[in-house]
């Protein structure tokens, strides 16, 4: 940790040195890539945009082709496919997300004195343990309520 210039105890957080960019490229797999690059591409503006238009256009065309069962299954089977592979490259980054968010929290939890670490893992814990957790984390919550009231309390009896 790096001493505080203004005299204060060093923050646990915001006191560390910092650290250096790893200069090692990491290895992200072609799918990664992939999914990533899909995820980005389907979630922009312009895109739902070209889906619209698709479907004008094809809306468009119903009574050149007199609303026949090729025409109806053009649209239906190309909506079908694309719904079915983007549920799974939809899934693949928020699994991915969702763990490096767990990450960055899990190493927030550990760096905080005082913090209990056991939350660190609590993507771990069974059912069970998660109840007691809950229930322990209740209790503090109540217990430090209860002293913020307390101590309101007295300042008002003060003045």
């Amino acid at each position: 940790m790096l001493a505080r210039t203004d005299g204060g105890a060093p923050h646990p957080l915001k006191d560390h040195a910092p650290r250096a960019a790893s200069s090692a490229k990491h290895q992200v797999s072609g799918f990664t890539r992939f999914a990533r690059t899909i995820s980005h591409v389907a979630g922009h503006p312009a895109t739902f945009f070209a889906a619209v238009a698709i479907v004008l256009v094809w809306a468009v065309t119903g009574p050149l082709f007199g609303y026949s069962d090729a025409w109806q299954l053009v649209i239906n089977t190309g909506t079908t496919i694309i719904t079915f592979l983007m549920v799974f490259l939809i899934q693949s980054s928020q699994n991915r997300d969702s763990l490096e968010i767990q990450l960055k929290l899990s190493e927030l939890v550990l760096a905080m004195r005082g913090a209990n670490d056991r939350i660190a893992t609590i993507e771990d814990m069974s059912d069970k343990e998660l109840e007691e957790l809950h229930r322990e984390s209740h209790a503090r919550a109540q217990a430090a309520c209860e002293a913020i009231e307390k101590r309101k309390e007295s300042r008002q009896k003060r003045v």
